[in-house]
């Protein structure tokens, strides 16, 4: 399934995202920076992408870590997985961590992070007496087994 996205370069330096395959479910963010960014041992910055976009409605921006940047230099979202909404209009940005013991480099232009572009569902919550019964019931973490 594919479809348009529109973006709006907010900076000329922005890098359009793109696929690193033909069958890749995220495409890569790239940083906008003015000079090389070091992030401390485990200190959390802010990164622009100079880039803002219009998802379509029913879909929102899924923000992912890049495979590569988290095994090689411990880079990843703060808030694990960041959610753009499909009615902001803003700057795209990436929260990085530095999960690693020792300060990591960023470049102008590097690849820090992917999106995937999700369908969602929008719940419409009703109150009631009673859910219905599963096998599971009300079994929490670890309930289902240690295989």
């Amino acid at each position: 399934m594919s479809g348009e996205v529109k973006i709006k370069k907010l900076d000329e330096r922005a890098t359009i995202p793109s696929y690193g395959s033909e069958y890749a479910a995220g495409f890569d963010l790239y940083a906008i920076l003015d000079d090389e960014l070091t992030i401390k041992s485990h200190e959390t910055i802010l990164v622009k992408t100079g880039l803002s976009m219009e998802i379509p409605i029913g879909y929102a921006g899924m923000i992912f870590a890049r495979s590569g940047l988290a095994t090689k230099k411990g880079l990843a979202p703060a808030n694990k997985v960041g959610v753009v909404d499909s009615d902001y209009r803003g700057e795209v940005m990436v929260v990085l961590h530095n999960h690693s013991n020792t300060s990591q480099t960023i470049s102008n232009g590097e690849r820090i992070a992917q999106m995937v572009i999700m369908p969602f569902y929008k719940a419409e919550f009703t109150v009631v007496d009673e859910l219905s019964n599963t096998e599971r019931g009300s079994g929490g973490f670890g309930s289902t087994g240690t295989k």
